[in-house]
């Protein structure tokens, strides 16, 4: 090591221990036993580890509970018997909580770490995340705007991508894409910018430190002025994490309300980091960082999508390639927005022919792996249905899903939890395996709903009911919705809704029919969908199931079951 760097370890060392001595109120999540513990019942051992620094801290307490612990550099555990890393020397207050069904009591001791481990400042993700010890001003990430996925969101323990993944620029003016995290290794100090405006989910509108929320497509933007953190890095399990703490929230450009500050760093390198961090919605939310002023090397191209020969048949490739020196393409998978399985070729040049089958407006999209990936879309235009087409619609009402045998199209949540769960009365009038469970966490808007797929629509003009069946609380009001998902977030300006329903008895099964007889479009271009020929047929494809819409803040849940509705021309079968 060179004798220089060894005095810049030594002169961040007092700023470092301050660094990782922040202290944040935890939340109970396990199963709770006992009376109300008091201080007196609580004591632990802080004994010699495998190494110098890593301590066993037990849990010696007289009474039964579960253990939080604090260990005063940043970090935090639960369980009986935990292993904290102190790489640092000093005085480091280790804090156990206890939690029982009665409440909680803290009891606190001074633990003192002799020794320093140096190779902490060797690790490639401290030096990565800050620059290292001769970057004294630190290093400064800003949101991967231009990168597919640089936000995202999926279930707990995956990549936080699945469910939702933002596209370039996805969520340009809402206060995120000029937000700057400056992460420097002097003291471990993290300083995070945002130019008085902050981008956080509607959940997290609560922190008393946002002001003035305004709506930012679902989502929120607030007035915020941050101040200084700290920051470090963890091992648990294989697993590195970025811990990010301070008086006042600090976050990678959007707020999620991470559990503890903590991202599990997916990946670093100098000009790259992936993060995943539990929400305090409990879902895994993604993030992509780059260096600020860091210009990526990427791929330039066009889809190209032009008619064939031959009737409904179309080429598509792509155009005007040009792949800077150092990269290549890997692969391009496409996907003509039918329904039809995507097709992936590792040969670029390569061009597809595809037949559409059926009239409408269909989105195509290529995605390009290559040093990054990169996705491009076109809409495709179908004016008539190919010569072999035969059409198929019986004007009945069909099963779209009824979570046990048949599944046209899946039903999924948006901004709220959808699962399939065991019936929770198996009786009349539904004595259905599965139903499906609505869960909403105070989102106005939370919905259900199910998308048919591109080229379908539902016909309203001679069957004009969807029905379902309910099972909650007495009260709660049930809507179900048709949209146009073509307009994406203005799909609510042409959206139609039938009346609502309201639930009569407590946990008890109920028919609902909704009938859109009669009923107008939101913005009153219709009177009536099922007579208009604009709306009644090859217009709405998407139905969205909503409980207690106008009530703000409302954290409700219900069960549902066998959605029906119009046939859908085209599609004849649907089985799980």
């Amino acid at each position: 090591m060179k004798i220089n760097k060894i005095f810049n370890y030594i002169f961040i060392l007092g700023g470092l221990a301050l660094a990782f001595s922040s202290c944040d109120p935890q939340v109970l999540d396990g199963p709770q036993l006992g009376p109300k513990p008091s201080a007196d019942q609580l004591s632990f051992t802080i004994a010699q580890g495998a190494d110098e620094f890593h301590p066993v801290i037990t849990n010696t307490s007289s009474i039964t509970g579960i253990a939080k612990w604090d260990f005063g550099n940043g970090n935090k555990g639960t369980g009986e018997s935990v292993t904290p890393y102190y790489p640092l020397s000093g005085k480091y207050t280790v804090t156990l909580t206890l939690y029982t069904s009665g409440g909680s009591a803290s009891v606190t001791k001074e633990y003192s770490q002799d020794a320093t481990d140096y190779s902490y400042f060797q690790d490639p993700a401290i030096i990565a995340l800050s620059g290292g010890v001769d970057n004294l001003n630190g290093k400064t990430w800003v949101a991967d705007s231009l990168a597919q996925a640089h936000y995202g969101v999926g279930p707990a323990g995956s990549d936080g991508t699945s469910w939702w993944s933002a596209a370039p620029m996805d969520k340009s003016g809402f206060g995120a894409y000029d937000d700057e995290l400056n992460l420097k290794l002097n003291g471990f100090v993290a300083t995070y910018t945002n130019h008085g405006k902050s981008f956080v989910k509607s959940f997290q509108s609560g922190v008393s430190f946002y002001s003035n929320p305004v709506d930012a497509g679902g989502d929120l933007t607030v007035d915020y002025t941050p101040g200084p953190g700290s920051w470090s890095v963890s091992s648990e399990n294989g697993k590195q994490y970025l811990i990010l703490s301070g008086p006042t929230p600090i976050f990678p450009t959007f707020d999620v309300g991470a559990v503890d500050g903590k991202y599990e760093i997916l990946s670093i390198s100098e000009n790259k980091l992936d993060l995943v961090a539990t929400g305090a919605d409990g879902s895994a939310w993604h993030y992509q960082l780059i260096p600020k002023g860091y210009v990526k090397p990427t791929v330039k191209w066009d889809l190209s999508v032009a008619a064939g020969a031959d009737a409904n048949t179309f080429d598509i490739s792509l155009a005007n390639v040009q792949v800077p020196s150092g990269i290549s393409i890997s692969q391009v998978t496409y996907d003509f927005g039918d329904g039809t399985d995507p097709v992936s070729v590792t040969d670029y040049h390569q061009a597809l022919s595809h037949v559409y089958m059926r009239q409408g407006t269909y989105q195509v999209t290529a995605t390009l792996e290559a040093n990054e990936q990169q996705v491009k879309t076109t809409s495709v235009v179908v004016a008539q249905n190919s010569p072999d087409y035969v059409p198929f619609q019986p004007n009945v009402m069909v099963m779209y899903n009824d979570f046990s045998e048949v599944q046209m199209e899946p039903v999924l949540g948006q901004d709220c939890s959808v699962e399939v769960v065991a019936n929770p009365s198996k009786i009349y009038p539904n004595k259905s395996a599965y139903v499906a469970h609505f869960s909403n966490k105070a989102q106005q808007y939370a919905n259900a709903y199910m998308q048919l797929p591109a080229g379908y629509r539902f016909d309203l003009r001679t069957v004009h009911t969807f029905s379902l069946m309910v099972y909650g609380k007495a009260g709660d009001v049930v809507l179900l919705k048709l949209e146009n998902s073509d307009l994406a977030g203005n799909a609510w300006t042409t959206g139609v809704q039938a009346a609502t329903y309201t639930i009569k008895q407590d946990n008890t099964w109920e028919p609902v029919i909704f009938d859109f007889t009669g009923a107008g479009t939101a913005q009153g271009q219709t009177a009536d969908v099922t007579t208009d020929p604009t709306f009644s047929n090859d217009y709405y494809n998407v139905v969205r199931i909503m409980l207690n819409s106008d009530t703000n803040n409302s954290a409700d849940d219900f069960y549902f079951d066998e959605l029906q509705g119009p046939s859908v021309e085209g599609i004849k079968s649907a089985q799980f």
